[in-house]
């Protein structure tokens, strides 16, 4: 529904004569600038181009504005002019005010053709002057004929047009001060949306550096296109000439982009939108998608469907009515909204409630009273007041937006430093490059589900009796807290060592040390040079050896209970046979169809390299952290890997 007011108005279409500073007639007539008043004018349904002849017999016609207008695209108004008046005038011209397309006939001949009668399509500068010819000033009096094509929702049928006939300069100076006169009041609001508009885009920006912020993102589109809206607002007043189908496309848009405003709720207050709010909005949009489907059609079938205006037009009325309630429904009760979101809160009553107050003026005067005038009186007083409330209330409430997207970008660089810190814990959680091994070479390959993992391995050479202590783990969890018990885990394996390296002692300290803060599955071996081997395993999965899985009793993970106790398996590497290590992160690696990689593949992929069996799993679609280590018994020599 278009906000009353928007037709611009015409400075001289009330003012009957314009006398110049100097006094006597040649002055005056100079300066006469001739008003017709619709009551001078008659109208007829239908299009018949023997209509403009100068002596037609008007006895079918009937008077403005007094006769309901037709609802046929395709009518003609006849108005008497007294152009003999401007014989004296030195550029004789007729301006005519008519948003729509026609045709403009003075004594029978055609002097101007604006907008294409087919299609009904027209400019939004509606005022047109256009210069007269000298033969048509021959008589007292002429008849200026107006042919014309009407599309829905048009406002030439309803009066809306003006006829004023003067000299060319003066018409040019009147028409400049219309505009200013009808581009004043909207002016300051206007550029209030252009500063929203703006605010708005630049929001855009922040959001691609925060794609949670859904609420953000909803709100600056809303911004943007309720600056387009007024803007063009602001165009049509101004008589900017640009087709009206770009208008009539601008409104649509921006009426249809108040969903915007009604999803920024519902995400603000992080709701889903239930089906019966979607269910009022699309009755809001009733008019304009009444206006969408005549869009598509010629004149003389768009106007047939003018009938459900009416209805369109009071359904979309009290369903407005009802759309502006939603934010005191969304953010209700009050005392569920956390209090970091109670001044966004405040901000959308205040926005419903100015919106509220505007629509049910409407739903009053016009459904309820039945009287649009009274309405008409103060609409634009009405329309600025709400405008104004509104972009002042969304300015506020990107401010306050903005606030909060900046203190959690504080809080976000704090934490990346946190992170960043927690890597380069990390790297001693799993070295980059593994100690010289007697006897042994070792491959591993780690792929962090995120930033920081809860994987760790070491490998450590015992300089006492040149056996190699090899530990790995999985810690219950993920994330920065899962890295730094892992990183307790480390410093306590190493710790540790320096008193024994047997798997079962190795187990059993670091059971001790982790009770009460949490959970670890845990692997220990020890091969001496050799290659004779000592395992004990806490809930980890088995190693493989030669491709095939080792069989180890089962224990609690470390941490689950005090003085848990570990069993030792033993066995022997043969010279080139080899063993592979892998996480739960290789198993539990899961597709897009929800299957997991699996034991079986684990498996076949047994005896590849560690980079391999690391990359299937991480390909086969990796959900938690991947650490996979690979070890060949090889007893001719140290081998650095």
């Amino acid at each position: 529904m278009r906000p009353a007011g928007l037709i611009p108005l015409l400075a001289f279409a009330g003012a009957p004569v314009l006398c110049a500073q100097a006094a006597g007639p040649g002055a005056l007539a100079a300066q006469a600038v001739i008003t017709v008043a619709p009551q001078q004018c008659v109208w007829r349904a239908g299009d018949n181009a023997a209509w403009a002849a100068p002596n037609l017999d008007e006895s079918g016609w009937q008077h403005l504005p007094s006769a309901a207008m037709p609802d046929s695209a395709f009518f003609w108004i006849r108005c008497p002019v007294p152009l003999g008046d401007l014989r004296a005038v030195p550029h004789p011209a007729l301006a005519a005010m008519i948003p729509a397309a026609y045709q403009e006939y003075v004594q029978g001949n055609l002097i101007a053709g604006l907008g294409n009668l087919r299609t009904g399509d027209f400019s939004e500068d509606v005022v047109h002057i256009q210069p007269l010819p000298r033969d048509s000033l021959s008589s007292p009096s002429a008849v200026v004929a107006l042919r014309i094509t009407e599309r829905p929702q048009g406002e030439a049928g309803t009066g809306n047009f003006a006829l004023t006939a003067g000299d060319a300069p003066l018409l040019q100076a009147l028409r400049a001060q219309a505009v200013l006169q009808s581009v004043k009041p909207i002016l300051g609001f206007v550029l209030l949306y252009c500063v929203v508009g703006v605010v708005g885009v630049v929001q855009i920006g922040l959001f691609f550096y925060d794609r949670a912020r859904r609420d953000l993102l909803w709100l600056s589109l809303f911004c943007i296109v309720v600056a387009i809206l007024r803007i063009d607002t602001l165009a049509s007043r101004a008589l900017v000439n640009y087709p009206n189908r770009l208008e009539q496309f601008l409104y649509l848009l921006g009426n249809f982009g108040f969903v915007l405003e009604l999803i920024f709720f519902f995400a603000l207050a992080r709701r889903r939108i239930p089906w019966f709010v979607w269910g009022i909005y699309v009755a809001s949009q009733a008019m304009d998608l009444l206006a969408l489907t005549q869009w598509f059609l010629p004149p003389g079938p768009a106007q047939r469907l003018s009938f459900l205006y009416p209805a369109a037009e009071n359904i979309g009325l009290w369903a407005w009515t009802l759309m502006t309630l939603v934010p005191f429904f969304v953010f209700w009760p009050w005392n569920r909204i956390a209090s970091s979101l109670r001044p966004l809160a405040l901000c959308c009553f205040l926005w419903g409630l100015c919106d509220f107050v505007y629509f049910l003026v409407q739903t009053v005067f016009l459904n309820v009273l039945h009287q649009p005038q009274l309405y008409t009186q103060d609409a634009l007083v009405l329309f600025e007041v709400r405008a104004f409330v509104s972009g002042v209330t969304v300015l506020v409430i990107l401010m306050l937006l903005f606030r909060d997207q900046r203190r959690i970008a504080e809080e976000r660089a704090l934490l990346a430093g946190e992170m960043d810190a927690a890597r380069e814990i990390q790297r001693y959680l799993i070295p980059e490059s593994l100690p010289p091994t007697p006897g042994l070479t070792i491959h591993s390959v780690y792929h962090p589900s995120r930033e920081v993992g809860g994987d760790f391995f070491q490998v450590l050479p015992d300089a006492r009796d040149g056996s190699t202590l090899i530990v790995m783990g999985d810690v219950a969890g993920k994330g920065l807290k899962a890295g730094m018990l892992a990183a307790l885990i480390v410093g306590a394996i190493r710790t540790a060592f320096e008193f024994t390296s047997e798997p079962d002692k190795i187990l059993a300290l670091l059971n001790e040390r982790l009770q009460g803060r949490g959970l670890v599955t845990c692997l220990a071996m020890r091969v001496d040079r050799n290659g004779n081997a000592e395992l004990a395993n806490a809930g980890q999965l088995p190693p493989y050896i030669n491709g095939k899985e080792i069989a180890l009793e089962g224990s609690l993970p470390l941490g689950a209970l005090p003085a848990l106790s570990f069993s030792t398996a033993r066995l022997t590497l043969g010279r080139g046979e080899s063993m592979l290590f892998v996480s739960d992160g290789v198993v539990e690696a899961r597709n897009a169809a929800g299957e997991l990689f699996g034991f079986e593949r684990a498996t076949k992929l047994s005896t590849e390299p560690a980079e391999k069996v690391a990359q299937a799993a991480q390909a086969f679609g990796q959900e938690d952290d991947i650490t996979v280590l690979t070890l060949s018994f090889v007893p001719a020599g140290v081998v650095h890997a």
